[in-house]
């Protein structure tokens, strides 16, 4: 009894000295204001890293032709803001056109591409005979990808030149997302289907009523990275596209960036404002559809990029 007594005093004033509390895990202990001012430090530093170059953007748009020219070519606030490169920008139709074209896209190939991979996800993530050769082809087109020519040979086989499916189709599907989402499915008990299954229920219902609802922070992840893919994407429209009125807006801005004035003319631009502030107001139009629509998906999004990096 003495000693148990003497072990608890002991314990008890060891805790004291090191200011630790048994009771709760190492890192629950509040943190030194060394390692508190070092991460603050660090987080600051990465978010102006990415604020500075946005406001950058921004102030660039916003700003008149003496201020570029007093500055160098690029602002950082504004002294007197004119919306006059967005009003050039939107005089004509050709940016309303670029921008229909380039949500449509966004919209039917995210909704094809995610179709495509949930489906074959869930094939092959449960035991059928053909999933292991299914899954080998999809990694072998992980490892190897098909070069441009091949690419454009086929698209154009296909009779997709000159169309907004040649801008969608080749990217409904991606290795990567498929990988990412088949391991989710893989982690879904299977208690849950077999029990689903045992009711009756087929399997096109066991991924409507069962799947589905436990995947929608993985499926946030999956059209994001989809959506992201198509919104950004010219490579493809300045090879298979020669109508400009099926060009998409990161086109436009490409060609704006490349021609300068000659574009201006050909998306219908009938002031002048400073060539800076046009290219970043170009960029400004491109970069807001993403913006506003992140904040909805940034829960879900939290939680799907740690998918499969807890197990239990």
């Amino acid at each position: 009894m003495t000693a148990t007594l003497s072990d608890r005093r002991a314990t008890k004033r060891l805790s004291k000295q090191l200011s630790f509390n048994p009771g709760r895990p190492a890192w629950k202990e509040p943190a030194s204001p060394l390692y508190g001012t070092i991460k603050a430090i660090i987080i600051g530093g990465i978010s102006l890293s990415i604020v500075i170059p946005l406001l950058l953007v921004i102030s660039t748009s916003l700003a008149d032709d003496e201020q570029l020219i007093a500055a160098g070519g690029f602002v950082l606030w504004p002294t007197h803001p004119s919306f006059a490169a967005y009003q050039a920008i939107f005089s004509g139709e050709f940016m309303i056109r670029a921008l229909g074209v380039s949500a449509f896209i966004t919209a039917v190939g995210t909704f094809l591409a995610l179709f495509i991979t949930i489906t074959m996800a869930y094939a092959t993530s449960r035991p059928v005979m053909l999933g292991r050769p299914v899954l080998m082809l999809v990694l072998f087109t992980l490892l190897f990808a098909p070069g441009l020519i091949p690419m454009f040979l086929m698209v154009k086989q296909l009779g997709l030149l000159n169309t907004v499916w040649s801008l969608i189709l080749p990217g409904t599907f991606a290795a990567f997302n498929f990988v990412v989402m088949r391991s989710f499915f893989m982690n879904i008990p299977t208690e849950l289907i077999e029990a689903a299954r045992i009711d009756g229920a087929s399997d096109f219902m066991i991924l409507r009523k069962v799947v589905l609802p436990l995947s929608k922070a993985v499926i946030a992840v999956v059209g994001l990275f989809y959506a992201v893919g198509f919104w950004n994407a010219f490579f493809n429209a300045m090879i298979y596209i020669n109508d400009q009125t099926l060009y998409p807006v990161q086109l436009v801005l490409r060609n704006y960036v490349v021609q300068g004035g000659s574009m201006a003319e050909a998306i219908g631009v009938t002031s002048t404002p400073p060539p800076q502030s046009m290219q970043m107001a170009i960029v400004v139009v491109a970069l807001l559809p993403i913006l506003i629509v992140y904040p909805f998906l940034q829960k879900h999004f939290t939680k799907g990029v740690i998918t499969g990096a807890i197990k239990g």
